[in-house]
């Protein structure tokens, strides 16, 4: 282990230790509230272009095993730790050429970002010519994520089969998807096949039924994706996770904002607004579907008002802003896949 620091934009730097590989990371510094799921939480492409702090005082404490990945590599630009847990994380981040930082008070960075706004950062580690100034500067050369249209890095490059058989057929949008959302998919009885995030409605339109998955970054530069989704809507049935979420709102003629702090945790307590039932979720956004007294708007967050869920019966259309395959996660949604995919089966 050697020595490394966190920079943030307005000036403030942590002290830390090194424990993954070296080297600089740029990204927008976050933090997720989950307990669990260090994994899981680095392999999901929706954390692509950032810096994510775990609020849990221990990280890796239970191993690593290729089982928990939510694709085929990390997206994180850098873990930010209290303690790490154990050498085969800190050993599996390294072999990933993952910046990783422990003996980072995390608490003072997590209240700074709650207070401040996610922001700009860089995670600097066995970089003894780099010193908090110069990464200062390098910092506020960075883009910030207002505005920046990552799913292109992420996505398919070609359509693939995930699973051949299944009652009924669905397609995958890849704006990032995690894999526990296609293995739900197939555990509940669907044949699943993926598509990058430029297919056309024509190609989409076939399938029984059509996901919009999760994804990084600003929704509403992805105006050709929006544009696609307003084309293929009454078609066939389509279902929006998170980002996907974010973009049938827009298609629908919602609004879209920046968070200050994003909503990224295991604890997210929504408002099924028909029952009155209150639904405790995984989430992973940094941005928001404004909030509306709109009828379709079916969940609301707790935390802030902004629309957690819609549904547009007449275009048989629905999305949920939190992660209903909770890979990581509570299990209260668990239900909205299965119960999908059920309604998919012809009568």
């Amino acid at each position: 282990m050697s020595s490394g620091f966190l920079a943030l934009e307005d000036g403030t730097v942590f002290p830390a230790r090194s424990v993954g590989a070296p080297g600089v990371a740029f990204g927008e510094a976050v933090f997720t509230t989950a307990m669990t799921g260090y994994q899981e939480t680095v392999t999901d492409p929706s954390f692509a272009g950032q810096l994510v702090a775990f609020t849990a005082p221990m990280v890796g404490n239970y191993g690593v095993d290729d089982a928990r990945l939510e694709s085929t590599q990390p997206w994180v630009k850098a873990a930010l730790m209290r303690r790490c847990g154990g050498d085969a994380w800190a050993q599996w981040l390294t072999a990933k050429g993952i910046v990783a930082l422990e003996d980072l008070d995390t608490r003072k960075l997590v209240l700074r970002i709650r207070d401040a706004g996610a922001m700009r950062a860089a995670a600097v580690a066995d970089e003894n010519d780099l010193g908090p100034d110069d990464a200062l500067e390098l910092i506020r050369q960075q883009p910030t994520m207002e505005g920046q249209a990552l799913v292109s890095a992420v996505s398919s490059v070609e359509p693939s089969v995930f699973n051949e058989d299944g009652r009924v057929r669905v397609a995958v949008v890849d704006y990032g998807a995690k894999t526990s959302i296609m293995r739900r998919l197939r555990e509940a009885g669907a044949a699943v096949t993926v598509f990058p995030h430029v297919t056309g409605a024509d190609d989409l339109a076939g399938f029984d039924g059509v996901m919009l998955s999760n994804g990084p970054g600003d929704p509403e530069p992805l105006v050709d994706e929006v544009a696609a989704i307003r084309d293929l809507l009454g078609r066939t049935s389509v279902l929006g996770i998170c980002l996907g979420h974010q973009l049938l709102g827009l298609a629908t003629g919602h609004e879209t904002y920046k968070l200050p702090f994003g909503h990224r945790g295991t604890n997210h307590p929504v408002l099924e607004r028909s029952t009155g039932r209150v639904l405790v979720t995984s989430q992973n956004h940094g941005f928001a579907v404004a909030p509306t007294d709109e009828k379709e708007a079916t969940y609301v967050s707790l935390y802030d008002g902004t629309v957690e869920g819609f549904d547009f019966p007449e275009l048989d259309a629905r999305s949920v802003q939190f992660h209903p395959e909770a890979g990581p996660g509570t299990h209260d949604a668990w239900p909205i896949l299965e119960g999908w995919v059920d309604s998919l089966v012809p009568a």
